[in-house]
C-alpha cells in the first residue's frame, strides 16, 4: 500500500479518492477552497443531476468529445453502479424525465455530503485551503506535490482532478492544464461548452426570463444545412438564449462558431403547416372582431405576443377578420420558425464545461495513469472528454475518477 495525493477536490476528485482509500491506501486530498464540491453545489440548478439511467452504450452516444477513451472507465463503474454506491451512502434518488438521475430532496448539498460520506469511511485525510502550485516528478515519475505556501507533500502517485475553466468562481482556473503541460502532456484547444448562446436580435432583451417548453429549435449554418435540431424547453436571457436544448446545441457549435448560424424555434412542433393554419383559423373566427395584438391569447405566451406582431408586419390594432391569407402565411412562418442570428457564447462563466483538455491518446483508459509520468493519473473535466446535458460529465467524473483510484499502484 502506498501515499497517493488527489489535487481537486470535485466529483472525480472524491471519487478517485474514496476508491483508492478503500484499496488500504493512505490518501490525502488537496482542495483549493474551503470546501469540497463547490462546482456539485450549482449543477442542475443546485439540485444535481448526478448521472443519466441508462447502459453504456447511451452513455457512449451522449459523448461527442473522445467518447471511446471511456468504454473502459463506464465498467469500472456505470451508471447503475454510481446510484447503487450513493444509495449506499445514504443518498435517496429518483429519475425524471430524459431519465436523468436527481437526488429526491433536490439537494446538490445531500451529493456533497454523501461524497464526504464516502471519503470519511475510507480514512481519506482532507485539506481544504490548500491550493497546489506543482507536481512534483523525479527519474519520470510523480513522487508528490508543492503547496502555494512553499511546503513539499511527498507521495507515491499523484491523481490529478482539478476541473476545467467552466465556471471558474468554483475554483475551476485550468490549473491542472498548466500541470500537465510542464508534466509533457498535449494539451488540446479548449472552449466553453454547454453554454447560453448571444444573439443579435435586439428583442431577444424584452422575452428575458420568459421560458418555453415543448419546442424544437434547428441551428442552420451559413449553407442553410441543419447542424443540430432537439425538442425540449430554452429560456430567453438579457443576451440571448440558454436552457437545455440550447446548451445541447451550443457543443455542435463552438469549434466553428466563426463560421455564422441561424436558429429556428419552432413553437409548435406538435402540429405540421397545415394544423397549424386550420388553428389560426379557428382562432381568428373566435376573435374576429379583436384587434389582430388581441387575438393570440390562446396560441402564446404573453410576453412573445408583440414580438410576434412586430415581426410579422401586420399592425396590432388591425382587426383579425381583415387579416389577409398572405399575412396569415407570414405568421404561420413564424411560429414554425422563429429566426434568431448567433453571434456567440456567454464565456466559461456561464459553461457547463470545458470542451478540449489533456490529450487522451497519452492515458491508459484503464487506470487514467498518465503513459508521459509513471504513477500520475488524471481523471474528471481536466480530459478531453466531454458530454451533452443530462447527466452524463458527472458521470464522466465519477466513472473516470473511480477508474484513477482503483487505477493507483495497482502493480
Amino acid at each position: 500500500m502506498g501515499k497517493i495525493i488527489v489535487v481537486g477536490g470535485g466529483a472525480a476528485g472524491m471519487m478517485a479518492a474514496g476508491r483508492a482509500g478503500s484499496r488500504g491506501h493512505e490518501v490525502h486530498l488537496f482542495e483549493k477552497n474551503n470546501r469540497l464540491g463547490k462546482k456539485i453545489l450549482i449543477t442542475g440548478k443546485g439540485r444535481c443531476n448526478i448521472t443519466n439511467d441508462c447502459d453504456v452504450e447511451t452513455l457512449l452516444e451522449n459523448i461527442p468529445g473522445n467518447p471511446y477513451f471511456m468504454y473502459s472507465a463506464f465498467y469500472h463503474l456505470d451508471s447503475p453502479q454510481t446510484q447503487e454506491l450513493f444509495h449506499r451512502l445514504g443518498l435517496e434518488t429518483k429519475v425524471e424525465r430524459g431519465r436523468r438521475v436527481f437526488p429526491v430532496s433536490d439537494k446538490s448539498l445531500d451529493v456533497v455530503f454523501a461524497l464526504e460520506q464516502y471519503l470519511r469511511e475510507n480514512k481519506v485525510k482532507q485539506h481544504l485551503d490548500s491550493p497546489v502550485e506543482e507536481i512534483l516528478i523525479a527519474d519520470g515519475k510523480a513522487v508528490g506535490v508543492r503547496l502555494k505556501k512553499g511546503t513539499i507533500v511527498e507521495a507515491d502517485a499523484v491523481i490529478l482532478t482539478t476541473g476545467g475553466l467552466s465556471y471558474p468562481a468554483t475554483g475551476s482556473t485550468g490549473d491542472g492544464y498548466r500541470f500537465a503541460k510542464k508534466a509533457g502532456h498535449e494539451v488540446t484547444k479548449l472552449y466553453p461548452s454547454l453554454v447560453p448562446l448571444k444573439i443579435a436580435e435586439e428583442w431577444c432583451k424584452s422575452l428575458m426570463g420568459l421560458s418555453l417548453r415543448n419546442i424544437s429549435i434547428q441551428v442552420k449554418n451559413r449553407k442553410g444545412k441543419t447542424v443540430f435540431e432537439e425538442f425540449g424547453e430554452m429560456l430567453f436571457t438579457h443576451y440571448g438564449v440558454s436552457g437545455p436544448v440550447i446548451l445541447s446545441a451550443s457543443r455542435h457549435l463552438i469549434l466553428t462558431m466563426d463560421e455564422g448560424y441561424k436558429l429556428y424555434i419552432d413553437l409548435k412542433p406538435a402540429m405540421d403547416e397545415k394544423k397549424l393554419d386550420m388553428r389560426l383559423l379557428r382562432d381568428f373566427e373566435k376573435y374576429a372582431n379583436r384587434d389582430f395584438i388581441n387575438a393570440l391569447d390562446d396560441l402564446l405566451p404573453k410576453k412573445l405576443i408583440p414580438v410576434i406582431v412586430a415581426l410579422s408586419g401586420i399592425p396590432g390594432d388591425k382587426k383579425v377578420n381583415s387579416v389577409t391569407k398572405e399575412e396569415r402565411k407570414c405568421l404561420l412562418t413564424l411560429l414554425k420558425a422563429l429566426p434568431l442570428t448567433i453571434t456567440g457564447t456567454a464565456g466559461y462563466n456561464e459553461a457547463v464545461v470545458t470542451c478540449g483538455g489533456i490529450c487522451v491518446d497519452e492515458i491508459d483508459p484503464s487506470t487514467m495513469e498518465s503513459k508521459v509520468v509513471k504513477n500520475l493519473h488524471f481523471a474528471g473535466e481536466v480530459l478531453d472528454v466531454d458530454a451533452y446535458t443530462g447527466g452524463y460529465n458527472l458521470q464522466i467524473a465519477f466513472s473516470s475518477g473511480f477508474t484513477a483510484g482503483e487505477g493507483v499502484l495497482a502493480e
